[in-house]
């Protein structure tokens, strides 16, 4: 996808060999039209998928998310990974480590958002090590529902998420995969 290409080598932010940061368009000020974009190519990867509902954790998945669930006219879900007061029986609960924040969550969702025989597409904005996109995965079995793909805005492609998923056998399209962040600098990979 050029448009995100861009985007990420004139606004993102090499920060280590390990952290890109693309807080100005993705995971804090939020470019509508890329993420228009972003839904629209997800929901042409995965057309003919049947899905019915779109998941994604929050919050800097939301944004593709809910661009993607518009575009394919469907429900979105978030799981939670604050505690709710409104949300505390009849919930699918996974824990889930962040890379970037160097913490273990407990994510949520509502049993009633997610039922046997639903096809779920997850989004989400980032993949390093796969945590978020297996704890969501797990979730979705937990409900009795397939796991339709797995939609990833970019994929740190030298981390191992990305082929532990497909090994597991899921569906990953990841729209920019980043082979490398050395010297400041972005280095694509190439697409599958």
């Amino acid at each position: 996808m050029q448009l995100l290409k861009q985007k990420v080598l004139d606004e993102g932010i090499v920060l280590s060999n390990q952290v890109l940061k693309v807080d100005s368009f993705l995971n804090h000020q939020m470019d509508p039209v890329l993420m228009k974009e972003v839904g629209r190519e997800f929901t042409r990867r995965f057309a003919g998928e049947a899905v019915n509902r779109v998941l994604t954790i929050e919050s800097s998945g939301i944004a593709p998310g809910i661009m993607t669930a518009l575009e394919l006219e469907v429900p979105m879900i978030f799981a939670r990974k604050q505690k709710s007061l409104t949300l505390r029986d009849d919930i699918f609960v996974e824990k889930v480590y962040s890379f970037t924040k160097q913490e273990t969550n407990e994510i949520t969702v509502a049993k009633k958002f997610i039922q046997p025989g639903d096809r779920v597409l997850i989004i989400d904005d980032f993949l390093a090590n796969g945590e978020a996109a297996f704890g969501l995965a797990r979730i979705v079995e937990q409900a009795g529902a397939a796991v339709a793909g797995i939609g990833i805005v970019i994929e740190k492609a030298f981390q191992p998420g990305g082929r532990l998923l497909k090994e597991a056998g899921y569906r990953v399209e990841s729209l920019v995969r980043v082979a490398a962040l050395d010297d400041g600098k972005v280095t694509f990979a190439d697409q599958d």
